[in-house]
């Protein structure tokens, strides 16, 4: 469970929150909430998401519940060093399309006291962990993972399966492109495309 009353304000220094997860599990909402937390404290604060992701805004971070806050969509992850320069609480989504320097990115905030918040998808729609999340996860002080349901199953999902046959590991979608799956759920669809590919 993550706690966010455990700092000593005297010896204040940064950290890394992970949040992760499947589509659908509600990771955009807790970085969104966090984040306006931070804001009600008055705290300052930036949200960062990678400029690929234009799904619902190019300026915004957006839920699947269309819940929103304002980000900045950046290049690469060396620009959120210089951008994020002087904020108390960064937030970062979509962590996963980020480059891998977004580690050290995110290590270096922390470095500098910097409260650091990352989402992203902590496995690809093979069930492969994603890009650098789990180097944020295994350096992350805390790490909460989030859980959608099972649109077959009705159990808790942690997989995201891509219902097209697009085998890119970049392919940004909603729920026309995607259901979350329980690892059942999941293995019993891989074992059934295995065999109309063996075909």
């Amino acid at each position: 469970m993550f706690l966010e009353n455990t700092v000593n304000h005297q010896k204040h220094s940064g950290w890394i929150e992970v949040i992760c997860g499947s589509m659908f599990s509600g990771k955009t909402e807790e970085l969104i909430r966090r984040m306006k937390r931070a804001q009600f404290a008055r705290q300052k604060v930036e949200i960062f998401k990678p400029m690929v992701d234009t799904r619902y805004s190019e300026e915004e971070v957006v839920s699947h519940d269309n819940n929103a806050i304002r980000s900045t969509p950046v290049e690469s992850s060396s620009n959120i060093l210089i951008l994020g320069d002087g904020v108390d609480v960064i937030g970062i989504d979509e962590a996963q399309f980020f480059d891998e320097g977004i580690v050290e990115v995110c290590n270096e905030l922390a470095n500098r006291g910097t409260r650091v918040i990352v989402a992203g998808l902590d496995m690809d729609f093979q069930g492969r962990p994603f890009g650098p999340m789990p180097y944020l996860m295994a350096t992350a002080e805390y790490v909460t993972k989030v859980h959608a349901v099972c649109v077959r199953t009705g159990n808790l999902a942690h997989y995201s399966h891509r219902t097209s046959r697009e085998q890119s590991k970049v392919f940004l979608g909603s729920k026309e492109e995607y259901e979350p799956l329980s690892r059942a759920a999941f293995n019993e669809i891989r074992a059934q495309e295995k065999k109309l590919d063996s075909r």
